[in-house]
């Protein structure tokens, strides 16, 4: 009797809560947050499968993205009912997101078409190379004036041009009226309000920021951009603000998750926005990095879209309301920072988990003098160069797998402090700390070689899921829901974690120095016009590096032939 008593007073005491889906690129997260604290009561994760069907293509299955968010929500509700937490004091529900990351599904049958093409494929570098040929001057920035984005693989317009070029059931879908597109973000609320029976079909201006068909002054899709890609507008998801009811969350209510059922979905932020939302830099001037599979540095410019004059991205940083002012931001987008660790995970076998990375890099505390740029994506900001390839140099015989470790940590901290540099340069205020989050902050060996390589300190909040807080915060805040207040007066006070620089501000200039060597030999490696070989298929010879090599080992080898032959 008393254990009642006790988890009933315990569950009033808790007050209204707010969930939050967070679907990563190499994972999926529902969580549960307590309104009036912002303490993380419960959750759940499930890993996503990523495919590499050819070089440089990246997909993932729409329908396990979907299963994911099912199963994390089933176990959380689970998780909450044995923690005697009444699931029906979820109010509200958000949604963040991998941003860019595209899909194509019919209307119809709730079937997608294709797999979804991930924000960090490259099979659209020829597009792009096309696109960038016929604009004046062949300027990357030709449409940056009305977007915000240089042209480039990793936006969504490019992406959902190649599928209609080259998927059948997608250009049957769109000729035929039933194709649906959108990000991660509209695929989710589609389902989750429906489906093929009544589900909304919409996505916030975030996410719409980085499709390159949306507008980021007049706040809509823009038709002339439409038209540029040769995308019809009447597949696009209505576009609202990041925290308005969307529609009523509908869920089978043989599920544990089924009480879910009824509660709107009220939030919704593509995640590098809803971590600035998590991170509360709400004013004029505040930044944070995430470090997840790649690396984001987001700065708040307020109410006027800044254009960079140094390779960083104009972005709706979020519109907390459908009559509320929309909020920009300049991002610094890095390709490459936690897939560095599954690559060295999965595809060199030389550690076993995260953790192990740590520990590796930490037994030497040095790469003697060995740089590793993974440019496995080309390069993102501040370059935007596509034809860059990952490079390993400054190797001796010295060289082992434990430098290796500590240089793809470095590589991490010198991408950052690339783009931390050309914001300070776009801004003329430079930031005198960083506020960090995102999985790899966990590694506290990255985060002190972080303060050194920027030679500012670096703050890391106690709380490490700010993207899924950012999601909640806006769902809770929604008009009609009105559980979280996001007045400056009635935010919790965050505790955090504080790493200084330790190392004199010569050395790490020295390191950076020979980061951008690094840098420049990674660049103008993989041409994109491909040679054939009489059946279509492009010959090792399109790789000029390595149509070299193999020439000149068929040389030598004819040489030593001839010589031995001679002797």
């Amino acid at each position: 009797m008393n254990g009642t008593m006790a988890a009933s007073s315990h569950r009033i005491m808790l007050g209204p809560l707010v969930a939050a889906i967070d679907q990563g690129t190499s994972s999926t997260r529902f969580l549960v947050f307590n309104s009036k604290t912002a303490e993380l009561l419960s959750h759940h994760q499930v890993e996503i499968k990523q495919s590499f069907p050819k070089e440089g293509w990246v997909e993932e299955d729409p329908k396990e993205i979907l299963q994911s968010v099912y199963e994390c929500m089933e176990r959380t509700c689970e998780k909450l009912t044995q923690l005697n937490i009444d699931i029906s004091n979820i109010k509200a529900i958000g949604v963040t997101n991998q941003r860019e990351t595209t899909l194509v599904w019919d209307k119809e049958t709730g079937e997608p078409l294709y797999n979804a093409i991930v924000w960090l494929d490259l099979r659209t570098q020829s597009t792009v190379e096309n696109l960038i040929n016929k604009t004046p001057g062949r300027n990357k920035n030709h449409l940056k004036h009305k977007t915000g984005l240089p042209i480039s693989t990793y936006f969504s317009a490019v992406k959902l041009r190649w599928l209609m070029d080259n998927v059948k059931e997608v250009h049957e879908a769109v000729v035929s009226h039933r194709a649906m597109f959108g990000t991660v973000d509209s695929w989710l609320i589609w389902c989750l309000t429906g489906g093929k029976s009544g589900g909304v079909h919409c996505t916030d201006v975030t996410n719409a920021s980085r499709t390159m068909l949306f507008n980021i002054h007049t706040m809509d899709w823009d038709a002339e951009l439409c038209k540029y890609f040769g995308i019809p507008m009447e597949i696009l998801p209505r576009v609202r603000s990041s925290s308005e009811i969307y529609g009523l969350m509908k869920i089978c209510s043989s599920r544990k998750s089924g009480a879910l059922s009824g509660i709107p979905i009220s939030g919704c932020l593509g995640d590098q926005s809803a971590a600035l939302v998590g991170q509360m830099c709400f004013q004029d001037g505040q930044a944070k990095n995430t470090y997840g599979t790649g690396c984001f540095l987001l700065r708040n410019t307020g109410a006027k879209p800044v254009m960079s004059e140094h390779g960083l991205l104009t972005t709706v940083a979020y519109k907390l309301g459908r009559d509320k002012p929309a909020c920009y931001a300049l991002e610094g987008s890095v390709a490459i920072a936690g897939a560095v660790v599954r690559w060295l995970q999965d595809n060199l076998g030389i550690i076993g988990s995260s953790e192990e990375l740590e520990k590796l890099a930490a037994s030497v505390g040095t790469s003697y003098g060995c740089y590793f740029v993974p440019a496995f994506s080309g390069l993102y900001a501040p370059y935007w160069e596509p034809s860059a390839r990952g490079i390993i140099c400054g190797l001796t015989q010295f060289t082992n797998k434990r430098h290796l470790a500590f240089a793809a940590l470095e590589a991490v901290c010198f991408q950052t402090r690339e783009i931390l540099d050309a914001m300070n340069q776009d801004s003329g205020i430079p930031l005198t700390q960083l506020q960090v989050d995102g999985g790899m902050t966990s590694n506290k060996l990255l985060m002190q070689l972080q303060a050194d390589i920027l030679c500012i300190p670096v703050v890391k909040p106690s709380m490490p899921e700010t993207t899924a807080l950012g999601a909640a915060m806006a769902a809770g805040a929604a008009e009609g829901v009105s559980v979280w207040s996001l007045n400056p007066d009635d935010l919790s006070e965050v505790t955090s974690e504080k790493f200084e620089p330790q190392i004199n501000p010569e050395e790490s200039e020295f390191r950076y120095a020979r980061w951008k060597r690094a840098v420049q030999k990674s660049m103008n490696w993989e041409t994109t016009e491909p040679i054939g070989n009489g059946n279509g298929e492009p010959s090792i010879f399109s790789s000029v590096p390595l149509g070299f090599y193999i020439m000149g080992s068929m040389v030598m080898l004819i040489g030593a032939k001839y010589l031995a032959g001679h002797n």
